[in-house]
């Protein structure tokens, strides 16, 4: 009789992803910028920075807030209750991108002078997402505030600002999320995707909008203040949020890198770095998106994310550890139950693979967890190349929560508006962006949600969209396959979402490979141009299809730094392998 881990093994080589179409990015020119290698030019050619300029990630570049609409409202209403003494409370989202602006908005208007805020962030569990009138009672009922400020939500609370303004509060909106039909009644409204004359920096997370909004306060008081200090959570909610790495995000980003590395900025930010393994003064990017992140993130999920909020409030180095090592027990919990929902649901899309996948795929698990479906959606469609959503029963009798995520060319949100239109009674709500998007229905629902949603993803997706296209920066000669051009990728510029980090892709020698742990293939391979080796690993291969006598593979890799033990090597990270 097959045990149950065979049938997960077999559903997993029934679901491998095959292997996707390489395409090499290719320019006329390479710009030839002083001080700056050939290589990195034309990969930063390849990603659009076309001028000099735009290489210098300086505070000074980015787009000036007289440009950004409603910041002026905004900050009149802020100077007011400043005079005035207002009790300000701070609502925020349960994610990493709601907690950093949380945060900032805490700390940010205290080093201005205002009445310290106090905060609130709705438990996903009870009261959902966003200032809803239950927030705004909670709020009324244990802060008194004379005004809420919302960071990464409001632009859809039209109920929770009329019974903000009912009760005799002031409301200021500070979102980045795409406006409905009907923007809410605040006294002041402050969102990117607003602003009609074009604002450059459209792409703000909501951490990115409370920052400029406290740059402007600062200005309109000419004081100085710690609002610059506060960039590491800029940069962190930023990159957490996965939001589009355009030149002002690129510079945010940077700039709160540089003030991590010199060990300044919040203490927990930096105590969630290292029980991750990783050193601040050498963060990159991609350690804030794959290790302070989740750990923040994990609160939201799991539990409350004001132990995450309180994390990055910290003002000791001991209190934020604390902190950080409760949120990483957290975060493992988290694991557990991500990989015991995965395994069950790669079970349903190697059934589905039997007949075709369809267009797009709604999973849904009766003991899944509410508060991982979107990380379980998100490994879906990175096995599938499909949208995915992912739903679990919601707190509500009858009721699921469904998360999803998109695909390149597939804005989800719209596709989840198509099928709202066409079947008005059949979505309770749901909101997001083109990558990823929440919703709440019946559960009852489900199958002819499931059915219109594939019939509207497949309305508007072209005959290739489900064809998996991997662009590379082409091959890298065997000289460059050194530490030093390890280094220079991985340090010189901050890399995201809509600005990827280098790929590369060619064949090599395989002198020698083992796995390691369960699941990974370490490599070890010659360079017979210059006569030496360079070290390769490929996370969770898929050792069958791989074979055991390897002698030659083809891959698409990213060129790293492997430190270990205080050793500093170049390494090549396998994205997709096969036997050449």
């Amino acid at each position: 009789m097959r045990t149950l881990a065979a049938s997960f093994r077999q559903a997993e080589l029934m679901s491998a992803r095959p292997f996707p179409e390489i395409r090499r990015r290719t320019l006329d020119t390479v710009p030839d910028w002083p001080g700056v290698p050939p290589l990195l030019a034309r990969v930063l050619a390849a990603r659009g920075v076309t001028r000099e300029e735009q290489l210098q990630l300086s505070l000074g570049r980015l787009p000036h807030p007289d440009g950004f609409n409603g910041l002026g409202a905004a900050v009149d209403l802020l100077q007011q209750a400043r005079e005035e003494h207002w009790r300000i409370c701070v609502v925020g989202d349960y994610d990493a991108d709601g907690a950093t602006a949380t945060a900032l908005m805490v700390r940010g208007l205290a080093g201005l002078g205002f009445r310290r805020p106090d905060y609130l962030v709705p438990n996903r569990f009870e009261y959902g997402y966003g200032l809803s009138p239950a927030i705004v009672e909670l709020a009324r009922e244990t802060l008194a505030p004379d005004l809420i400020i919302t960071v990464d939500n409001g632009i859809a609370s039209v109920d929770g600002v009329a019974a903000a303004r009912a009760a005799g509060m002031r409301v200021l909106i500070t979102d980045h999320h795409l406006p409905g039909d009907q923007l809410p009644d605040a006294d002041a409204l402050v969102n990117p995707r607003l602003c009609e004359d074009g604002f450059p920096a459209r792409n703000l997370a909501g951490v990115g909008v409370a920052f400029y909004l406290l740059l402007a306060v600062q200005r309109r008081l000419g004081i100085k203040s710690p609002v610059l200090d506060l960039l590491d959570l800029v940069a962190l909610g930023t990159v957490a949020d996965v939001v589009i790495l355009d030149d002002a995000n690129r510079i945010l980003v940077e700039q709160g890198l540089r003030r991590i590395r010199a060990g300044k900025g919040s203490p927990g930010l930096r105590a969630l770095l290292r029980v991750a393994g990783r050193d601040p003064a050498k963060v990159v990017a991609a350690d804030l998106g794959f290790a302070a992140g989740p750990r923040l993130n994990a609160a939201g999920r799991l539990t409350d994310m004001s132990h995450g909020i309180e994390c990055l409030l910290a003002d000791s180095e001991e209190q934020a550890r604390r902190f950080a090592e409760e949120l990483d027990t957290i975060n493992r919990e988290r694991r557990g139950i991500e990989q015991g929902m995965r395994d069950a649901a790669m079970l349903e899309v190697a059934r589905l693979r039997e007949r075709e996948l369809p267009a797009a795929l709604c999973l849904h698990g009766p003991d899944w967890h509410e508060g991982v479906v979107g990380i379980l959606a998100s490994r879906v469609k990175e096995s599938v190349h499909r949208p995915v959503i992912a739903f679990a029963p919601a707190r509500e009798k009858g009721m699921l929560k469904g998360s999803g995520r998109s695909i390149p060319g597939l804005h989800l949100r719209d596709v989840l508006d198509a099928v709202a239109t066409a079947h008005p009674e059949m979505l309770h709500k749901f909101g997001g962006h083109a990558m990823a998007a929440g919703m709440t229905l019946r559960a009852d629902h489900l199958p002819a949600f499931t059915e219109a949603f594939r019939d509207a993803v497949a309305a508007v997706a072209s005959a290739d969209l489900f064809d998996e296209v991997v662009e590379t920066d082409g091959a890298l000669e065997e000289i460059d396959l050194c530490l030093d051009t390890a280094e220079i990728l991985s340090h010189r510029f901050p890399w995201g979402q809509g600005f990827p980090p280098p790929r590369f892709d060619g064949e090599f020698e395989v002198l020698d490979s083992r796995v390691v742990g369960e699941r990974h293939l370490k490599l070890t391979l010659g360079l017979p141009g210059c006569g030496g080796v360079v070290d390769g690993i490929h996370f969770n291969a898929d050792l069958d299809q791989l074979g055991d006598r390897l002698r030659r593979v083809y891959g698409v890799y990213r060129l790293e730094v492997n430190e270990f033990r205080g050793n500093r090597n170049p390494q090549l990270l396998f994205e997709h392998l096969r036997p050449a």
